[in-house]
């Protein structure tokens, strides 16, 4: 249990918060590539609290700016795209994707003192189909080069999805391995598209998971973030073993539907403090996506990124499907699951309320993590994750596996062999 104090700590992202400026020290996505069209509108945004105005200018390079025009206050997400920036529909003014005003038409000579205005700017990049933000202080540090990030198009897919809860607690399921058990359980009567089996055995990882609902759970703390080691029985000398990871501070990478060739990634990024975006990215380094694969997160899903299972319609629970179809009777989608689970704890929950178990040793150590990166970034040190070396801008122990093993073996010395295999050995793309 944590103290309000703690609480607040954690989920604050506002600008000026603690947490908030940790955030701020990572990039962050601030929208999909495809809502960014080139020659497309701009489109207003909020990200941590902030109002801003994101755009593509004529040259195709995407900008986020402050909301707000600098002379009277104008909405600048309805301007004009043209003449090298984004320009106010009030009186002129254009900015450049630095937030420098390079005309003031209404001024004579085109505005004296222009150079004195520097409107709000925050630096961009893309990759992976998403426009990433840095909204820190300083040279911005490089943006990692996941694996999910910078595969070929073909080989990748991205969507996201809106939740109507903190950040902290749509990312603490991700990382909560016993949740899998249950929340997610297809029962005898399911028809499940897609279901395979996992590595090293002929059952599908729900069958596996369903089995054995206590597992042994270990966590280790690494450069990035937490790796999670999961172990359940499988059958006389053999075990479940799931490497799961949290990457620092509001990422987390699991199996998903390309295990053994990739994996999957949720992103949780703060609009404020009470709803966030969740971006999920699946990618497989061997080969192009299936149709199915490519728009499996995107069922159920409205146009505007929202799901049409809401806690207005109650998930549109079916309680008869609860005796043999789903455990929680809100269908097959596991994004509908999910936002149940943590929209349903409140807005902010309330972790002053809670009784954590040993199982949610992954979840504390997290809060562990964020609190002490906090403390670093008050006392001027770089938080973890942090990547400003383009020698070390490369991730091989993030290592992500679903398979079935002898009972005998030795995880953490397993996925050390792993990591220096991909250490070894450059990405293959077939």
């Amino acid at each position: 249990m944590i103290t309000s104090e703690e609480n607040d700590l954690l989920t604050r992202i506002g600008p000026g918060t603690p947490c908030g400026n940790l955030m701020r020290r990572y990039w962050q996505p601030v929208a999909l590539a495809e809502e960014l069209s080139p020659g497309g509108a701009p489109r207003a945004v909020k990200l941590m609290g902030e109002e801003l105005a994101l755009f593509r200018d004529d040259k195709g390079r995407p900008g986020l700016l402050g909301l707000h025009c600098s002379h009277r206050g104008t909405d600048l997400s309805y301007g004009r795209v043209e003449d090298g920036g984004l320009r106010c529909l009030y009186h002129g003014w254009l900015y450049d994707i630095r937030g420098r005003v390079i005309e003031q038409p209404g001024e004579p000579g085109g505005g004296a003192h222009r150079n004195e205005i520097c409107h709000l700017a925050y630096p961009c990049d893309e990759a992976g189909g998403v426009v990433f933000a840095y909204m820190g202080p300083g040279d911005p540090p490089l943006l990692p080069n996941y694996e999910f990030l910078t595969v070929p198009e073909a080989y990748r897919t991205v969507t996201k999805i809106l939740i109507h809860c903190n950040y902290l607690q749509g990312n603490e399921g991700n990382i909560d391995p016993v949740h899998l058990s249950f929340l997610h359980q297809s029962l005898a009567g399911a028809d499940i598209p897609r279901r395979r089996a996992v590595i090293g055995s002929e059952e599908s990882d729900i069958s596996l998971l369903g089995k054995d609902v206590a597992p042994t759970i270990e966590v280790e703390v690494t450069d990035f973030g937490l790796r999670i080691y999961t172990t359940r029985a499988a059958g006389p000398g053999r075990c479940y073993l799931r490497i799961t990871n949290l990457i620092f501070p509001n990422a987390a990478a699991f199996g998903g539907s390309t295990i053994g060739e990739g994996y999957s990634v949720h992103w949780h990024v703060p609009i404020d403090d009470h709803t966030h975006w969740k971006y999920i990215f699946m990618f497989s380094r061997e080969r192009a996506l299936a149709h199915d694969l490519r728009n499996w997160s995107k069922v159920e899903q409205n146009p505007d990124y929202s799901l049409t299972r809401t806690a207005a319609n109650r998930y549109r629970q079916d309680r008869a499907s609860m005796k043999d179809v789903t455990f929680t009777g809100m269908g097959l989608n596991f994004q509908a699951h999910d936002a149940f689970a943590t929209e349903s704890q409140g807005a902010i929950q309330n972790r002053t309320e809670e009784h954590p178990v040993s199982s949610d040793k992954a979840i504390i150590a997290e809060r562990k993590l964020i609190l002490s990166a906090i403390k670093d970034v008050q006392e001027g040190r770089e938080p973890r994750h942090i990547i400003r070396d383009p020698k070390a801008n490369r991730l091989p122990d993030l290592v992500v596996l679903s398979e079935v093993v002898s009972a005998d073996l030795d995880g953490k010395e397993y996925m050390r062999r792993v990591a220096l295999e991909n250490q070894a050995s450059p990405q293959n793309i077939k």
